[in-house]
């Protein structure tokens, strides 16, 4: 993509209502505009990053065997009414009603709406364990949207639902889920530390919030450091790796400040090893048993002929929390550098020539050679200074630069990781190096 032939509109000043950095951030560098109070519009570069996260939290979804489906952001309040909690969930559901007077809300949670899907489909325990998931917009009115992305009233969110027989086989699908979240956010380069956690709303008697850790967070947060030293690469669905990696992080004390124990805590953990800080969430796991499927009478008929209501669980992620969340874990107040796997772009091709010179037309060429081998380049063809241009890619966060001036030789380019050193390269040297970055991992 050429600058010049894109929607990128900087801003020079963090806005007066933004207050935490990823806010200031993400409009600053046009990713995001508010369209109204808590509700966002994703302008290109924003919407290329979600997207990216999306597709990383889908592919982990599907490694672990949940299965995609989508659901209506508009539901019946019937079933809601059914389960008990249309009255009992407050004034975040947004409620309306149709042409017809029929009561109608714009969904916070898919409990009822799924589990209506699975009493109308499913019927016998042949198709158990069964776990769908979908990736949808959704709408909470909160009292008070702060914080961008963070904490807005229209947000992306997956949600994965198990269904199982049996608690036993419940829990197993409960602790894929879990692991599938560690290897989630460990591709987003985050460290998320799992933690016990109250089921609020939702219900049921197990449930693990999953935390990053940032001065910026809402959550106050005790653990201990051992936690984020645990390695989970090349671990696989298998029930043994799952029994042993969990095993690991249930072993250290991990607590927000709703669950901690300052005698467990002092009692559990060297003073050295003590850990008192904020964080974010970024995940959200329940086991709730029959809870809706009780309620709402979604009923499977079991081996010996019984029916029963099957034991469920519900996973949550916010996707579109996530570039917010990349943010307070990776801004430096000095520059942004997306990981990798998110980033807007695979480089960024820094163009110092004026329009028809020899630094702009190299500048376009090796533009024209990186799309031809499959990389995605941003370039800048616009005629702003040298450095608003270094000023403003620093701001987005693309990790690497291809920096291109008058006084480098025809065949070499400047190449430049953010917070890192330069090199000189060759255009054949230039590929090699972008091929080991993105390509090594596959």
């Amino acid at each position: 993509m050429k600058l010049s032939n894109y929607l990128l509109p900087i801003l020079k000043e963090s806005p007066s209502e933004a207050k935490i950095k990823s806010h200031q951030l993400m409009l600053r560098s046009g990713m995001i505009r508010q369209s109204s109070s808590g509700i966002y519009s994703w302008l290109p570069l924003g919407f290329k990053v979600l997207k990216k996260i999306e597709n990383i939290v889908r592919e982990e979804q599907n490694k672990a065997g949940a299965i995609e489906l989508l659901m209506p952001t508009i539901q019946s309040a019937d079933i809601w009414k059914e389960s008990g909690r249309y009255d009992d969930y407050g004034k975040e559901m947004l409620r309306i009603k149709d042409r017809q007077e029929r009561d109608l809300l714009y969904g916070p949670t898919n409990e009822e709406l799924i589990t209506q899907i699975f009493k109308d489909n499913v019927k016998s325990y042949k198709n158990l364990p069964l776990m769908l998931y979908h990736i949808q917009w959704k709408f909470r009115d909160e009292i008070r949207p702060r914080f961008g992305v963070m904490r807005c009233r229209e947000f992306l969110m997956k949600d994965t639902y198990s269904f199982d027989l049996n608690k036993q086989n419940a829990e197993y699908s409960y602790k894929k889920m879990y692991l599938s979240y560690l290897k989630t956010f460990e591709k987003l380069d985050l460290n998320a530390i799992p933690m016990q956690a109250d089921t609020g709303p939702i219900g049921g008697d197990l449930s693990h919030e999953f935390i990053i850790l940032t001065d910026t967070g809402e959550s106050e947060v005790f653990l201990d450091k051992n936690l984020l030293n645990i390695n989970i690469k090349n671990i696989d669905y298998t029930k043994n790796n799952i029994d042993k990696i969990i095993d690991k992080f249930s072993k250290l004390y991990s607590a927000t400040d709703e669950k901690h124990s300052t005698s467990e805590f002092n009692r559990l953990v060297e003073k050295k090893n003590q850990l008192h800080t904020r964080g974010i969430e970024i995940g959200h796991i329940f086991y709730f048993g029959d809870k809706y499927s009780k309620s709402l009478k979604a009923l499977v008929n079991t081996k010996e002929g019984k029916n029963i209501n099957p034991q469920m669980g519900s996973y949550g992620i916010g996707v579109s929390r996530l570039p917010a969340a990349i943010i307070e874990a990776k801004y430096n107040n000095e520059f942004m550098k997306w990981p990798k796997s998110v980033t807007p772009f695979h480089v960024a091709i820094i163009n110092l020539g004026k329009n028809g010179d020899e630094v702009d037309k190299k500048s376009n060429d090796i533009y024209t050679f990186l799309k031809n081998n499959s990389f995605d380049p941003l370039l800048d063809d616009t005629s702003e200074s040298p450095a608003s241009k270094f000023k403003n890619f620093d701001l987005i966060g693309i990790p690497y630069q291809i920096i291109i001036g008058s006084k480098m030789k025809k065949e070499e380019y400047e190449f430049k990781e953010l917070g890192k050193g330069k090199m000189i390269l060759s255009k054949s040297e230039l590929l090699n190096r972008l091929k080991e970055i993105y390509h090594s991992d596959q």
